[in-house]
């Protein structure tokens, strides 16, 4: 009898890898296959996008908000950004396959235990160690490998569209004081995250799930209290009209409102924005001086009224709540594979099985499921942002909201004309002709609670 499709495609795989086929699953020619898959799906809806943004002519439904000269200048930063993504992306993927082919993750993790060896004298029986070794050694590749096009896309394409205001010394300073942060906090995490699958047993899952629980709550206490104005300088918001304003909305809605915070954004990039964190009847507000700049207080305060109504329909607590348990679901999944030696061999691990390692290649099995799961994501929060944007509407900001989403629109050059399948795709938020469509349409967008 002939030899099935999966035989020959199994032999196949491992022939072209230059690998002996060993009889086992074939993991790394299965990874570069879902990439590829992956790869070409996500070029061709670029290449969708990028298509639609040669067009010369806005969209019907936008034409009574938008000029034809605003209109051009989106197209134009459009363009450019897709146009850079190409080569970024084609880049990345040959980077990734010749990382999975030619080995690169065995080679670094040896590289990684010489150097253990050369500063401390311990040997492989370190594992932990010599994994924060391996760390530093992948960050340092990431970022100098990614550098110039991070430079390019900062001084380049956003300099050409009037974005930037960057000097490459803050740039740098930047850069560095991210690195001394994410060392001082991942470095202690991921020893801890090792040591407790270690410690774990077969039911590690649930305590690393529990510890990244802690650990999300923390980063999400500190990081705007302490970490964030290492970058940014925040100051209160004056007294004024604004502020009055903005105090009555939340307590028409009994938003526990403590401190208003403007952030200096302008120092880095024209880009606007608004958001509010905090727990329980701690929350804070906090304004971008670009918002400010281009909008009157009733736009301001619409756009807030948007993002309090997340918090009003609880969708930040769903969300974190449908986070979570993708998390267990990853950790579960990964105590299934954690042990599979035929997963290390098959990407050159011949001897070692070290954890972290292990978590790596799970997730080149997993992304797949990730890319899935993302776009499951983004349906959710642009149902979200539909009930957000109604939120505002039934609060009587209509009007408001949608002139203040126009102005973000031309003010950060939004898409104007984007590709439907690209959008779905791709995009967390409902685009600007669906939302304004929805806020002077009532019942278009998701319906929410009305708040008298």
């Amino acid at each position: 009898m002939g030899a099935s499709l999966y035989d020959t495609l199994h032999r196949s795989a491992y022939s072209l890898l230059g690998q002996p086929d060993t009889g086992a699953f074939p993991y790394k020619a299965s990874v570069l296959g879902f990439m590829y898959i992956v790869f070409l799906w996500e070029e061709y809806l670029r290449y969708r996008h990028y298509r639609n943004l040669r067009s010369k002519i806005p969209p019907k439904a936008l034409k009574e908000y938008v000029s034809e000269e605003q209109f051009q200048k989106a197209q134009a930063y459009g363009l450019d950004k897709t146009g850079f993504g190409f080569v970024e992306s084609i880049f990345n993927q040959i980077q990734s396959t010749l990382t999975i082919v030619f080995d690169f993750l065995p080679w670094l993790w040896g590289l990684s235990g010489d150097v253990m060896f050369k500063m401390t004298g311990y040997g492989s029986e370190y594992e932990i160690t010599q994994s924060i070794i391996f760390f530093v050694l992948m960050t340092v590749f990431s970022t100098i490998v990614s550098l110039p096009f991070s430079l390019y896309s900062t001084f380049v394409i956003e300099e050409r569209h009037g974005f930037n205001k960057q000097t490459l010394r803050l740039y740098f300073t930047d850069m560095i004081k991210g690195h001394l942060v994410g060392g001082a906090i991942g470095m202690p995490f991921l020893a801890g995250f090792l040591k407790i699958i270690k410690i774990g047993g077969e039911s590690f899952y649930y305590y690393v799930w529990l510890f990244m629980v802690a650990f999300q709550l923390i980063m999400v206490s500190i990081y705007p209290t302490f970490i964030q104005p290492l970058f940014n300088k925040f100051e209160p918001l004056k007294e004024g009209e604004l502020r009055n304003m903005i105090e009555a909305l939340a307590s028409r809605i009994h938003f526990p409102l403590t401190k208003l915070f403007v952030i200096d954004g302008s120092k880095r990039s024209g880009h606007s924005n608004a958001y509010f964190y905090g727990f329980f009847k701690n929350k804070r507000i906090v304004l971008f001086d670009t918002l400010l700049e281009h909008s009157n207080n009733d736009e301001i305060c619409a756009v807030l009224a948007h993002e309090l109504g997340h918090w009003a329909c609880n969708h930040t607590v769903k969300m974190l709540i449908f986070g979570q348990v993708q998390i267990f679901a990853i950790f579960y999944l990964f105590s299934q594979f954690i042990n599979n030696k035929d997963m290390y061999t098959s990407f050159g691990f011949m001897d070692a099985t070290p954890t972290l390692i292990g978590f790596l290649l799970f997730n080149f099995l997993y992304s797949p499921v990730e890319s899935v799961i993302g776009f499951i994501t983004n349906m959710i929060s642009r149902r979200y942002e539909f009930q957000a944007d109604a939120f505002a509407r039934d609060l009587g900001y209509a009007g408001s909201l949608a002139s203040g989403l126009i102005k973000l629109q031309l003010k950060n050059l939004g898409t104007m004309n984007p590709d439907w399948l690209h959008s779905m795709y791709h995009r967390s938020h409902p685009e600007l002709v669906e939302r304004l469509n929805a806020i002077n349409q009532p019942g278009v967008g998701a319906k929410t609670d009305k708040v008298e």
